[in-house]
């Protein structure tokens, strides 16, 4: 009889891990006041976010994102944007997190707005640093979502390259993403630490994005914050362009 609970412990043990899952978001709280929501961009730690928090003059109960997939955190399966955003919705509702401020950079300011969409009672204000509804439009003008899929020569291709050659890829885009000399290094190592699939895959989810279409279901107070490249004109035009409200393009 004995030797039968054991084995029934042992058996309940291995059923429940075979389910668990691999977590989308890291999260990290610090302080303590109103509660803020920080999303990094695609590849950037959620510490990132900790110099602004340092500087905050405001009291608040600061909840910073990392992804799965990049640095150092275990990888998904895919889709991992919609598993991101899903996940990010349970931690609201399960924090109770009322009258929610969300800051997000980049890919990050496209989960702010989907997640603002998504939760119009709880999401009050938004603040979205170099983020564009349609990353696609703008790289590839008149492509439709329904031709950018994983399995394609492009992503086999940067699956298959071999670390040296990836690193100068790595350092071709990180050149690109910063005026900054002394944190392209960073970038690059970011990059390098992510997981070859999630950064491959992932990217391929934000190219399929489009938030244009729930555009109207935002309710809450928006600041959208741009970089002036390649010229303020451009650069404003393709923010007006694409954050139309009314649902157009």
């Amino acid at each position: 009889m004995k030797t039968f609970k054991i084995t029934f412990v042992l058996v309940l043990a291995i059923v429940h891990l075979g389910f668990a899952q691999t977590p989308a978001i890291k999260t990290e709280v610090i302080g303590k006041g109103k509660p803020v929501l920080f999303l990094p961009g695609f590849t950037t730690p959620g510490s990132i976010w900790k110099e602004t928090i340092d500087n905050l003059t405001q009291k608040t109960e600061a909840h910073l994102i990392s992804y799965a997939g990049f640095n150092s955190n275990p990888p998904i399966a895919m889709p991992w944007y919609a598993t991101i955003k899903k996940e990010l919705i349970a931690y609201i509702k399960d924090k109770q997190l009322a009258n929610l401020k969300i800051v997000g950079h980049s890919m990050g300011g496209n989960i702010a707005v989907d997640l603002a969409a998504e939760l119009p009672d709880t999401v009050t204000e938004i603040l979205i640093v170099d983020a564009i509804p349609c990353m696609r439009e703008l790289m590839m003008p008149g492509v439709p979502d329904s031709q950018i899929q994983y399995d394609t020569p492009y992503n086999k291709q940067m699956l298959a390259m071999q670390e040296e050659q990836f690193k100068q890829n790595a350092t071709r885009m990180a050149q690109n993403m910063t005026n900054t000399k002394d944190k392209v290094d960073t970038l690059i190592q970011w990059i390098l630490e992510a997981d070859r699939k999630t950064y491959v895959y992932g990217y391929t989810d934000l190219l399929k994005l489009d938030l244009r279409p729930i555009l109207n279901k935002v309710t809450a107070k928006t600041l959208i914050l741009g970089a002036s490249f390649p010229s303020l004109e451009i650069a404003k035009s393709n923010y007006e362009k694409q954050n139309n409200r009314d649902g157009t393009r």
